[in-house]
């Protein structure tokens, strides 16, 4: 009668044990994917940046033509 019972209760603790290795392997996995994510956004961003950079030198440059030529 308590070995049923015991291996009742070990039965329980090793799915509770399934449980939360699923759970933090699935959480691993998502910051895995948002590392990645992040790698991609940060190329992305940088380009942007360029490219906004760019523009407002260019037209920072427009404006200072601007005002020498008196319009």
């Amino acid at each position: 009668m308590q070995d049923q019972r015991i291996e009742k209760l070990v039965a329980v603790a090793i799915n509770i044990t399934k449980v939360l290795l699923i759970i933090y392997l699935g959480f691993e996995e998502v910051f895995k994917i948002i590392k990645s994510l992040q790698k991609l956004l940060d190329a992305e961003l940088d380009i942007s940046r360029k490219w906004a950079s760019q523009n407002y030198s260019i037209l920072k440059k427009r404006l200072e033509e601007r005002k020498v030529a008196g319009v």
